[in-house]
């Protein structure tokens, strides 16, 4: 592996989890003396990480990790209900029913675990298997490039989600709303349940960053 694929994975991951908060300052010598590595491939990777959207210019003051507010959560909102709900679509329309059949026994187990901190983990990566398995049975791999660049981000917002077990188990029935639909072959309540999970999923997000005094309001609350 390269360098500054290296670096680049290393700080990505470390902006996914919050190691690295939104607004935190990307120097390049306190980086690359952090990472133990020259400034070359680590211009690379904030290069790169500034193309996928994480990584923003601080005027005159070099990069920093780009912020979140609550339009830039719905505005991404807005792009992967789209998307998801379409892979949905195509999911009930080209599905291997015995695939997503074993997959809704899976889903429903994970979330009768929802009681331990563990058992959160376990659900999130249910769920994306899930998404996985949506994908592969869309079979569109322009739709599935467009759905991985907006999950970097979704990644990203998850931990700003209050995921206590009432609304994990909330989702969990969402989630197998959406594999009924997708086992019964209808494409249009695919994407129904599909959009409904998002709107849950996006309100329960913003319900959470409100509670942070400093972040202003969307624009439509401005407007009104």
């Amino acid at each position: 592996m390269r360098t500054s694929d290296r670096v680049y994975r290393a700080l990505r991951d470390e902006i996914l989890d919050g190691t690295l908060a939104p607004g935190a300052p990307l120097a390049e010598i306190e980086q690359s003396a952090r990472l133990g590595v020259s400034r070359t491939p680590l211009r690379e990777a904030l290069s790169r990480l500034q193309g996928d959207g994480l990584v923003a210019a601080r005027g005159a003051r070099g990069l920093e990790v780009a912020g979140l507010t609550l339009d830039d959560v719905r505005e991404l909102f807005e792009i992967r209900e789209a998307l998801e709900a379409k892979a949905a679509r195509l999911a009930a329309l080209r599905r291997d029913r015995g695939v997503f059949e074993v997959l809704r026994e899976e889903v429903r187990e994970a979330g009768e675990r929802l009681a331990t901190e563990a058992s959160r983990d376990d659900f999130y990566a249910q769920t994306a298997r899930m998404d996985a398995a949506i994908d592969g049975a869309a079979a569109n791999p322009y739709l599935l490039s467009a759905l991985r660049g907006v999950r970097v981000h979704v990644a990203r917002i998850r931990r700003l989600s209050s995921d206590d077990s009432a609304r994990l188990r909330s989702a969990t029935q969402e989630h197998l709303m959406i594999l009924d639909a997708i086992i019964e072959g209808s494409e249009t309540m695919a994407a129904y349940a599909t959009e409904l999970h998002l709107h849950r999923s996006l309100a329960n997000i913003l319900a959470t960053m409100r509670q942070d005094p400093t972040l202003p309001p969307t624009a439509e609350e401005r407007h009104q």
